[in-house]
């Protein structure tokens, strides 16, 4: 699960800031973040977090928000898979709303050109380096056939062979959800392969390739690519960064019991 959840980190953080909106089921005055277009059938890791909820609120009920424990729990998944650890600041507060709309419009899309990403992240507060130290956690994780189905059979800046390969559990039809690993050669170490991968034209998502592919970022991946420790500090920056958009502190929000509903 490790790669779902440092995902559902980014997904809570990038749509009201961290403030764990993304957990939030639908009611009648919440609509649900969870089956926005890039959330639906996608997005996972709600039951680890929930399973965290229950066992801290036996011990200290009303003080740990459910935006914390999924920070927490981004920071232990990349550890867990040999990725950087990082201090995860603590105190975030939890909504008492949600945004389908927002996470329709605020999430980046893996059609999206290098000046779209960038702008999107730049809007959150992140450097084109924090958004390229980010896309890194691309080291682990899978993407399902729709998501890669353009890019293998239409895209110029693709290693032949990589092509191929993936077009044997990606058919040009149907076949929507089949997985494929987003880093080819460890698909399960956090690692630096993702940035070695895409010098070679073999990243698997448009939005992965972009950042190697002649433009502004080309100078990060490779730096990353040579530079193993530079790549781990800087995904640890990022995330902390990306774990201080917005955060519901002091009175704002609540401590919700349970995290898929508001108190």
């Amino acid at each position: 699960m490790a790669a779902s959840l440092i995902r559902l980190h980014f997904h809570d953080c990038f749509v009201q800031g961290c403030d764990a909106s993304i957990l939030l089921d639908e009611t009648s005055s919440i609509q649900s973040e969870k089956t926005a277009g890039p959330n639906d059938n996608s997005l996972r890791g709600y039951e680890v977090i929930d399973k965290a909820k229950s066992k801290v609120e036996k011990i200290c009920p009303g003080v740990v928000s459910c935006a914390d424990i999924i920070a927490v729990a981004a920071r232990d998944a990349s550890a867990y898979v040999g990725g950087p650890s990082w201090a995860v600041k603590l105190g975030r507060r939890d909504s008492t709303t949600a945004s389908r709309n927002l996470a329709n419009t605020d999430l980046p899309a893996f059609t999206e050109s290098l000046d779209k990403l960038t702008s999107r992240f730049q809007k959150k507060g992140l450097t084109a380096r924090d958004m390229v130290a980010l896309s890194g956690s691309h080291t682990i994780g899978q993407a399902q056939c729709f998501t890669f189905r353009d890019r293998i059979y239409n895209s110029s800046n693709i290693d032949a062979g990589f092509a191929s390969t993936r077009k044997r559990r990606c058919p040009r039809t149907g076949g929507q959800a089949n997985l494929a690993p987003l880093d080819l050669v460890t698909p399960n170490s956090f690692d630096n392969n993702y940035f070695k991968n895409l010098m070679r034209n073999k990243g698997l998502l448009h939005s992965d390739q972009v950042l190697f592919n002649g433009g502004s970022t080309d100078s990060i991946v490779t730096e990353y690519s040579r530079n193993p420790a530079k790549f781990s500090s800087d995904f640890a920056s990022a995330m902390i960064k990306m774990g201080n958009i917005h955060p519901l502190t002091g009175s704002a929000g609540q401590i919700r019991r349970i995290c898929s509903a508001v108190n």
